[in-house]
């Protein structure tokens, strides 16, 4: 084998050293590149884009258009806006206000801002220890300018602790005996909300908002109806998620629901339990509803209708606001939320002032301001108030004048909104209940207005008429209500020549119920046979649907009372009846 050739020394050296240098100009190059890009990165990292990075303000060089706008902003978007103001600039803003002619809009912004303050503070922290209080510290402020304010308020606290939602309840309803308007705000802007988030298929949305109705139709602000409402709806498609909110509701609901009309709670239950056995829902929906089931066995014992110390109202202080949840026309009256200038503040103000010390029970004097302990206490400083009037009148005319409705005011509702809610509670009275004795008791418990008793017999003919077949329930509720009182023995002989007129207009289902309704009148004497003088027998004056009326009239009378018993009373010797 041959020997590898070999290289002189000073070669070796040479190439060596080419080696080691061209190795350190590799090294030196990465390293520079390397440094270059960590500082380009670092540069760029440090220094914002400049877009986003905010405008540099030096002190003493911003422009004059600047810093007239800056001055401005206050003014215009009020006091605050938000963040905190000194007081020599609010002071500088308002002589600047006041020299363009605008200090009274400041001063309204400052007020708006402290009534914002004085809603929110206590609505905070309310809870069932210090309720009484923060009802006397709320009604402190200007509620009826703040409505929108407090609702607004109300809604997001309650969004955001839903285990406090009684309390709001309770809170909302003592307002409501002294201030209507807000009651009714509250129901429609849940309604509202309700709405939205159903739509947007919102569930959290969702269950805080049936949940404060629940609350509030326990507390008798929202009518019994709008709860049958929202429980119809959840479960006219049921889902996971509907489902979900249906069981919520009722969990809050169901006691109040079963104490004044239990046949809805019936049909609620009845249709939980179809769904349970029909609907493909999810397991853990099912347990949901078989839970719910297992409350109702308990009586509901978890979920009171009215908590232990929230009691606040009493039964016939208590205004219930019709909302319904078809209703098209409702209102949120986003506008009450944000600032509007008043030019009549100072007397609104006065006004409200009045107001308040009617509510506590405050008549000026400084030795009667312990008895503002509470809403309850209204009634009694009303008295005192009323007892020194004569010293009163003359310091606050604008307090009394408040206090004391006009009463040569009187208004006329011509939209027909107080006539369909009537026909709307009959109804419930009607369908609620199981025997006709119940039906009959609450029919006559019903406030109805002079001149409206015959809407009460016409409903109950029109329920009669809407089911499938003649159901002898409702002919047992006309014969009770003629039996007792002759006035409704009158309205039904009424309605009996109002439907014999139109009965063209009636299909033949509807034909028939209400034949077999009069002639169960008739055949138990509750109406007077007097009654069938409205009938004319002859080819003119008869029709199609009127002779089908009259034949189903005569033959259930006749299968009631037999021939020879019919025959003697159409033959009687009654002047009435020979009139007939």
């Amino acid at each position: 084998m041959s020997s590898p050739p070999q290289i002189p020394s000073d070669n070796l050296d040479d190439s060596s050293r080419v080696l080691k240098a061209v190795s350190e100009a590799r090294t030196s190059i990465v390293y520079s590149s390397d440094d270059d890009e960590s500082s380009d990165s670092e540069r760029r990292r440090r220094t914002p884009p400049a877009e986003l990075s905010p405008p540099r303000v030096t002190a003493g060089r911003e422009k004059p258009e600047a810093r007239q706008q800056q001055s401005a902003l206050p003014t215009r978007f009020g006091t605050a806006g938000g963040r905190y103001m000194p007081p020599t600039l609010k002071r500088k803003m308002m002589a600047d206000a006041a020299s363009r002619g605008d200090a009274k809009e400041v001063q309204q912004r400052e007020s708006w801002d402290q009534l914002k303050k004085r809603i929110n503070g206590p609505v905070n922290k309310a809870n069932i220890g210090n309720i009484k209080d923060i009802i006397v510290e709320l009604f402190g402020a200007n509620l009826v300018r703040g409505r929108g304010l407090l609702c607004r308020s109300l809604m997001r606290a309650q969004s955001q602790s839903t285990s406090f939602t009684a309390v709001y309840a309770a809170l909302v309803a003592v307002i409501n005996t002294k201030l209507p308007l807000i009651g009714e705000l509250m129901v429609t802007r849940l309604v509202l909300q309700f709405r939205r988030a159903f739509k947007r298929d919102d569930k959290g949305l969702c269950i805080s908002s049936v949940m404060f109705l629940a609350h509030l139709s326990n507390q008798r602000v929202a009518h019994e109806v709008l709860a049958f409402q929202i429980v119809s709806l959840l479960l006219e498609t049921p889902t996971d998620d509907s489902v979900e909110v249906a069981v919520a509701f009722t969990r809050e609901v169901g006691a109040f629901l079963g104490s004044i009309a239990p046949r809805v709670l019936n049909y609620v239950f009845d249709a939980f339990r179809s769904i349970l056995h029909e609907a493909e829902i999810d397991k853990r929906t099912q347990y949901m509803i078989e839970v719910l089931f297992q409350y109702r066995r308990d009586g509901f014992k978890d979920s009171p209708v009215i908590p232990d110390g929230l009691d606040l109202v009493e039964e016939d202080e208590q205004i219930v606001h019709e909302v319904a949840m078809d209703d098209d026309d409702l209102d949120a009256q986003d506008e009450l939320n944000v600032f509007k200038f008043d030019p009549d503040f100072e007397q609104n103000e006065l006004k409200y002032e009045g107001v308040r010390r009617g509510i506590l029970g405050e008549d000026g004097s400084e030795g009667d301001d312990s008895e503002a302990s509470g809403s309850e206490s209204g009634t009694e400083g009303d008295s005192e108030s009323e007892e020194d009037s004569g010293s009163d009148e003359a310091e606050e005319p604008e307090a009394t004048s408040t206090s004391q409705p006009p009463a040569t005011q009187k208004i006329h509702d011509l939209t027909e909104t107080e006539m369909v809610n009537l026909r709307r509670t009959i109804y419930l009275a009607i369908m609620s209940s199981i025997s006709f004795e119940e039906a009959a008791h609450k029919l006559l418990r019903i406030e109805i207005r002079q001149g409206e008793e015959q809407e009460l017999c016409n409903m109950v003919i029109e329920c009669c008429s809407q089911e499938r077949t003649y159901k002898n329930f409702f002919g047992l509720i006309g014969e009770r209500l003629c039996k007792l009182n002759r006035q409704w023995g009158n309205g039904f002989a009424q309605a009996f020549e109002s439907c014999y007129e139109n009965i063209h207009r009636y299909e033949t289902s509807h034909l028939r119920n209400i034949a077999h309704f009069f002639a169960h009148q008739l055949t138990t004497n509750a109406l007077h046979w007097s009654v069938l003088k409205a009938i004319v027998l002859t080819e003119d004056t008869t029709t199609s649907s009127s002779r089908i009326f009259l034949k189903i009239l005569l033959q259930d009378m006749a299968e009631n009372l037999g021939l020879k018993t019919l025959n003697e009373k159409l033959k009687s010797n009654d002047p009435r009846m020979s009139e007939a």
